[in-house]
């Protein structure tokens, strides 16, 4: 009928699983989508029900629905009872404290008991740091992998940044600000510290900071106290350099007195190769000649 102003459709259907991207620091990030979804949901799973309610109140919209917490330490245990009121016909919302839900946050358990018990599962997109960062790290954007958070203890994360040292494409990190410039410094010794990277600090928020250098200039430039969230973009391997193209260089210094190791060091520094591939590759050159 002319005139008559259609009634708007809810951002969700009823009996699925909605993935909501939320703020990483910006308020208004948050879409008019996700701002009707929130107060239409029967049901909101949030990492942290009390961040959701801030966020609720500072984007000035009610939590009309049931919250229920869900995060790394019970999801597994809780993921069915949540997807049993999605089954019984509720609109479930899945949050995160920031970012998209599943992406190194809660939610992907949920995903999986929904996909394998045939319920909807569907994605409100917004903001992501991992994608923020790479977008403004100008490192090549067409291919990357997010690897998250690296392992706590030294030697799983020297083994995991080992075997990444090839690797192509950009990586991106998250990291805590504490550890961030020992976390450099492993890059540095797996990947060359010639390498070039950028940390990106509070994406979105009041103090944003983007650092680029090479990897020992963000060395040097994070020494002393850093703040807030932090993602780590670094380049990729590249496809043309050739440890065993370097070995005369250090052969050359290592003729001159300095220790094979140290030789290979100096080498890394100048050309971003990895100092023990530097060092295998002389060492093997080496022997061949005796």
């Amino acid at each position: 009928m002319e005139g008559v102003i259609p009634d708007v459709q809810p951002v969700q259907r009823p009996g699925t699983v909605l993935l909501a991207a939320t703020p990483i620091g910006d308020v208004e990030d948050a879409s008019p989508r996700f701002v009707r979804a929130l107060s239409e949901a029967e049901v909101v799973a949030a990492e942290d029900t009390r961040r959701v309610l801030a966020l609720a109140s500072r984007l000035g919209v009610r939590v009309n629905g049931r919250l229920i917490s869900l995060h790394d330490h019970n999801e597994a245990e809780r993921a069915d009872a949540v997807i049993d009121l999605a089954a019984d016909g509720a609109r479930v919302l899945m949050v995160s404290d920031a970012g998209m839900p599943t992406v190194s946050d809660p939610g992907f358990r949920l995903v999986r008991r929904a996909v394998e018990r045939g319920v909807p599962v569907s994605a409100l997109p917004g903001p992501s740091a991992p994608v923020t960062a790479l977008a403004v790290s100008g490192l090549p954007s067409d291919r990357f992998t997010f690897e998250g958070f690296l392992p706590r203890r030294d030697g799983e994360a020297r083994r995991l940044l080992d075997s990444m040292a090839k690797d192509p494409r950009t990586l991106i990190f998250f990291e805590s600000p504490r550890r961030l410039n020992e976390t450099l410094v492993r890059m540095a010794e797996a990947f060359g510290g010639t390498r070039r990277a950028v940390v990106c600090r509070e994406l979105t928020k009041v103090h944003e900071e983007v650092l680029r250098g090479d990897l020992n200039a963000l060395i040097a430039q994070t020494s002393g106290e850093v703040l807030g969230e932090i993602t780590i973009v670094v380049a990729g391997a590249r496809e043309d350099q050739n440890a065993e193209d370097h070995v005369v260089a250090v052969l050359a210094l290592a003729s001159e007195g300095i220790r094979l190791k140290e030789a290979a060091a100096q080498v890394s520094e100048a050309t971003g190769l990895r100092k023990n591939d530097l060092y295998k590759a002389a060492l093997r050159r080496r022997d061949s000649e005796r």
